[in-house]
């Protein structure tokens, strides 16, 4: 979206005649409208462009956006997400996302992040954040558990967290709900598999473990068994809503159903319909012969090629040439 270019012309009453000025005068009412809109409604309209956009784009357009985008209030809430290509585009998206953060002057409470996300990048966002409530990191195969057991500890005011289509280890998770205990939603979806049939509890376990203050869980695809749901049910009794839906494992029926109808006010049962889900939520199917062995903890990631290289970027940026005068910064 080119936001340098000016609103909409109206034309003015007397037409433009063959004066050839009023062109001019027509684009500077125009925009004079725009700049004399109040800056908090201004504000109001320019948060739902987007941190990219507002960075790359927005905020050059004139002096009054610039002040506008250079409010720590524009950047309580950072929406790194759903940006098109990102392994073509040509800025240095890291440094753009610290810039955002940088802007939010510790004011920052919810941050999303797609594919991008590295262990420097988490702990910078931890160190400058000290109040962030919500956290969205979802396919970001760079951050290790070591990444982020130490942002976690920087992040005692967690209350969202959304880990989905990561790969977290059974302690990392639980040094997690260790270090935010005012965790209140977790979600940790993946792709559900019907075939191999691989069982793991391990997530359920730690989730069980170091979470019983949680209200909304979603584990969308899981492989925890009805085992692992009853350590959840038992250790989090304040959950009021469960979604297990392609957690093919899961066996509802009997005393295991009544107990979850009777205490999850918003229950997602494993084949319930997925319209509302926001990723791909069709169900592949590996198949194995019965003389090959498969690994306990079977990962989706395991059936990537190794020639499917998702997290390489470039460092180069036709942003280059821009230079922030006060705040010194190239893009």
């Amino acid at each position: 979206m080119d936001y340098t270019r000016s609103p909409p012309r109206t034309p003015r009453g007397g037409g433009g005649g063959e004066g050839g000025g009023g062109g001019e005068e027509e684009v500077g009412i125009e925009y004079g409208k725009w700049v004399e809109l109040p800056e908090d409604v201004m504000a109001s309209i320019l948060k739902r462009v987007g941190a990219l956009d507002i960075l790359a784009n927005v905020e050059r357009v004139c002096k009054t956006w610039r002040n506008i985008c250079k409010e720590p209030s524009m950047w309580r809430s950072i929406d790194m997400c759903d940006l098109g290509d990102i392994w073509d585009m040509d800025y240095d998206i890291v440094k753009i996302c610290r810039r955002a953060v940088d802007r939010s002057s510790g004011a920052l409470l919810h941050i999303s992040i797609e594919y991008f996300g590295t262990d420097d990048l988490l702990l910078y966002i931890a160190d400058r954040s000290t109040q962030l409530k919500s956290l969205r990191l979802v396919f970001c195969q760079n951050i290790s558990d070591e990444g982020l057991i130490a942002a976690a500890a920087k992040m005692p005011s967690l209350e969202e967290l959304d880990l989905s289509y990561c790969s977290f280890s059974k302690a990392a998770l639980e040094k997690i709900g260790h270090c935010c205990p005012l965790l209140r939603s977790f979600k940790l979806n993946t792709t559900g598999y019907r075939y191999p049939c691989v069982e793991c509890d391990e997530e359920a376990i730690a989730v069980a473990e170091s979470m019983p203050g949680l209200r909304h869980l979603q584990m969308f695809g899981n492989k925890l068994t009805n085992q692992g749901l009853q350590a959840i049910l038992d250790a989090c009794p304040y959950l009021e809503s469960l979604d297990l839906r392609r957690c093919f494992n899961v066996i509802l029926e009997g005393r295991m159903e009544r107990r979850c109808s009777e205490h999850i006010k918003d229950l997602r049962r494993p084949f319930d319909p997925t319209d509302d889900y926001p990723f791909d939520s069709r169900v592949p199917n590996i198949f194995w012969s019965d003389e090959e062995d498969y690994p306990y903890r079977f990962s989706d990631i395991d059936f990537m090629s190794d020639d499917d290289n998702y997290y390489e970027f470039s460092d180069g940026s036709n942003f280059t040439e821009v230079y922030d005068i006060e705040d010194g910064w190239l893009f």
